[in-house]
């Protein structure tokens, strides 16, 4: 069953109940979209079309310290903002919307009741009659404080790290304490860096019933932040989500995207789970929030994982949408392997109408699927003496599947651990960051069976 938040229509796939059971059913559907908009990861709100405010979810009121009698049918949207941000809305915000009837990703600070100020960014939609008037506008808020905060600190101790080279190479007398100082905001710079890196990544992954997981992720660089990431999380029904992706770029700008484009996925897959969607959906916002001059953009992998209840041997069926990255590989219990095709899939970021390429495979016992970033296959071989590669001086993805054929069958955790040992033995060739995601769906044990 899939369940539309924010309002929207609920739909269930498959026959829909009848008498008692299709009472329970509505009511207990009707509990799930209440619960999903009021207590989803980012802000909702509807106001009319003058800006007042109709409906607030929870999220938001905690956000800003508000009851909801104080918004509601009280203030207006302007109200909330700041004066700057009052005052680009209505020069700039609010007459694209009326133009355009949809307007997203755009960067805006809240006041809240205690007077602080929240740093959001914005999309809002106007919705219409079926007469084509319009009715309300629907606006999404996210949480971008961390993103800023993350910014900031990061560029501020670049500034101080370069201060404080510039300074020594000035204070030649003092070389041997000028290198010290320099010595310890490159170490703190380093540590942030590194502290940066994990907030941008899951601190664990927990497997779902049925299923191991394992991840990696190899740092090319300690000075800077790169922008591989993943995750796997729980959705509605038993079913869980997982993505794999590297943005374009590093340093802290690619940090800002990361953060972004992580955000938006686990918050897209609420509303519509179907990888194809998701993507999409992180396709509009990047384009609308990165355009011009300074186009950002990433590869990504966004994955579906359903129990297969048909399948007496237990298994899952793993859904994968492409935006431009490379394919998973298979590696099956009876002992092959193989690229799962996404042909033609586009990047996210670039186009507003990227091509999303998707794919569907039964996984079974002995089964395991891995996911990685373009960091191993892209890694240098020769002249370092490392493991052979395609024989244009790369790893390669022929190298790859090979390395994969002679490890099935194989579990996630061995799977990750080989490839790590692989990044280990290429060293100095591994010039930019490589995240790995492993699942495997294990053998039924006699208790499991009982």
């Amino acid at each position: 069953m899939t369940v539309k938040a924010g309002g929207e229509e609920p739909y269930a796939r498959g026959p829909a109940p009848e008498g008692d059971e299709a009472a329970r059913f509505s009511a207990m559907l009707e509990d799930n979209v209440v619960d999903l908009y009021e207590n989803a990861p980012c802000g909702y709100l509807s106001t009319l079309m003058d800006g007042q405010i109709a409906k607030v979810n929870a999220t938001l009121l905690g956000w800003l310290g508000y009851r909801r009698e104080e918004l509601v049918g009280r203030k207006r949207f302007a109200d909330l903002l700041t004066v700057g941000g009052r005052l680009y809305h209505e020069t700039h915000f609010a007459p694209l919307l009326g133009m355009q009837g949809e307007i997203g990703g755009i960067a805006l600070e809240l006041r809240a009741a205690d007077g602080t100020r929240l740093p959001v960014l914005v999309t809002s939609t106007v919705k219409t009659g079926d007469d084509g008037r319009p009715l309300l506008i629907r606006t999404t808020l996210f949480d971008a404080r961390d993103r800023r905060a993350y910014e900031t600190e990061l560029l501020r101790t670049r500034r101080e790290a370069e201060e404080a080279r510039l300074e020594a190479d000035r204070a030649r007398l003092a070389a041997e304490e000028a290198h010290q100082v320099v010595e310890a905001e490159r170490a703190r710079l380093h540590r942030l860096a590194t502290t940066l890196q994990r907030t941008l990544l899951p601190p664990s992954l927990t497997a779902p019933t049925g299923l191991e997981v394992a991840a990696y992720y190899h740092i090319a660089s300690a000075d800077e932040v790169g922008g591989d990431f993943y995750d796997l999380f729980p959705l509605d029904g038993g079913t869980w989500g997982l993505f794999l992706g590297d943005v374009c770029g590093k340093g802290a700008a690619a940090a800002a995207v990361t953060s972004l484009v992580r955000y938006t996925l686990r918050a897209a897959a609420v509303y519509d789970p179907a990888p194809a969607a998701v993507l999409a959906n992180l396709n509009t916002v990047l384009t609308r929030e990165y355009h011009g001059t300074d186009p950002r953009f990433c590869t990504v992998l966004f994955g579906l994982l359903t129990p297969d209840t048909e399948d007496p041997r237990g298994g899952f069926r793993l859904t994968l949408a492409s935006g431009g990255h490379p394919p998973a590989i298979l590696l099956g219990a009876d002992g092959s392997a193989r690229y799962l095709p996404t042909p033609d899939g586009q990047l996210i970021g670039v186009i507003p109408d990227a091509h999303i390429a998707t794919t569907t495979v039964c996984l079974r016992p002995g089964d395991t699927v891995l996911l990685h970033t373009d960091g191993l296959t892209e890694a240098r071989t020769l002249p370092l003496g490392g493991p052979v590669g395609d024989g244009d001086g790369r790893y390669g993805d022929d190298a790859l599947l090979a390395l994969a054929t002679s490890l099935a069958p194989t579990t996630a955790p061995a799977a990750v651990t080989a490839l790590q040992e692989l990044l280990d033995t290429l060293g100095a060739g591994v010039d930019d960051d490589t995240a790995l995601l492993a699942l495997s769906v294990p053998h039924p044990t006699p208790e499991t069976e009982q």
